[in-house]
């Protein structure tokens, strides 16, 4: 067990924690609107990077790059399709939910808003919108903390089973005290760390590849058109934004309709970068660390990098 690791998880952990705390305290007389919209005080930073970071989080460190590491540039396919529909969502989606959400009886949740918006005066809507969400979501959560047990028992050692309950109990904390702006607010720092991370591994393995492992590449890695299915499934990916309720719903809850652009913009120059270089994560990692079976089936490209990276470079000073 690497305990310098472990304190720094557990730091994190409680920093995440504590932002729930801050605004339980800081919100706890403001309504249902406060509680599920932050009151659409949201700014355009933390607007955009939750946003990105609320989707791309673990899969971007862990299986986008190990897909590309594995499988060649093939699926830099999926990065491309990424940013498309991210981009797309951003120019055309975002503008027109906010300003018809307020239009529609002042919406704060999407299920509200497709009722008010279609003039129901049933609760079936609703109803639809509560299932599918509960079905797609608790398997769309329970792959992130399954993610959470995977990344702790790889880096600290500690079971993975407890490690998925302890960060279950750190993310419904924040949560349920929070609400929807410290949820924002978490991802607006995770999406920075998550930048800084995706940027300084691949730049720094550069410098430690080793030509051998190179060499041993075969030729179709390098070819990103090789296979149309590729391409197909790559794009198929960005359609996935247009539809994803925890994405969309950061759109409804910026402060004022003159800030999307610049809110659009810094979001969509966030996820340019982030699937840059988590496709430069793949790529570097293969060139740096070979083909590893161990690392393709565990999703470990990006760890495995880092954890090379740095016990290298303190060699070489």
């Amino acid at each position: 067990m690497n305990y310098t690791e472990m304190v720094v998880f557990i730091v994190y952990l409680l920093f995440m924690l504590s932002i729930g705390i801050w605004f339980f305290y800081k919100n706890r007389q403001g309504g249902e609107k406060t509680y599920f919209l932050g009151g659409r005080q949201m700014g355009p930073w933390v607007t955009a990077l939750s946003a990105g970071a609320s989707d791309m989080s673990a899969w971007v460190l862990m299986g986008l790059p190990t897909s590309i590491y594995a499988l060649g540039l093939g699926q830099a396919w999926i990065s491309i399709g990424l940013l498309t529909g991210h981009s797309l969502s951003w120019i055309f989606q975002a503008p027109r939910l906010r300003r018809s959400s307020i239009v529609a009886n002042d919406a704060i949740t999407i299920p509200q808003y497709l009722s008010n918006r279609f003039l129901s005066k049933s609760h079936v809507l609703q109803v639809i919108c509560a299932i599918v969400f509960l079905i797609a979501y608790t398997i769309y959560s329970a792959s992130s903390i399954k993610a959470c047990g995977t990344l702790f028992n790889t880096v600290i050692g500690i079971d993975q089973t407890y490690t998925m309950y302890v960060a279950a109990f750190i993310i419904i904390g924040y949560t349920f005290l929070g609400g929807f702006s410290a949820v924002c607010w978490t991802d607006f720092y995770q999406g920075l760390m998550i930048l800084g991370s995706l940027l300084i591994a691949p730049i720094f393995a550069v410098s430690l590849i080793n030509p051998q492992a190179v060499a041993g590449i075969p030729p179709d890695y390098w070819n990103p058109v090789a296979k149309t299915s590729d391409i197909i499934s790559g794009f198929g990916w960005g359609l996935g934004y247009f539809g994803m309720p925890h994405i969309i719903i950061r759109f409804m809850s910026l402060k004022s309709q003159k800030e999307m652009k610049k809110s659009a913009v810094i979001a969509i120059s966030w996820t340019a970068l982030i699937c840059f270089f988590a496709t430069m994560v793949g790529v570097v990692g293969r060139m740096y660390l070979g083909m590893d079976e161990n690392i393709n089936q565990n999703s470990l490209v990006f760890i495995a990098m880092v954890r090379s990276i740095f016990p290298a470079l303190m060699s070489g000073i």
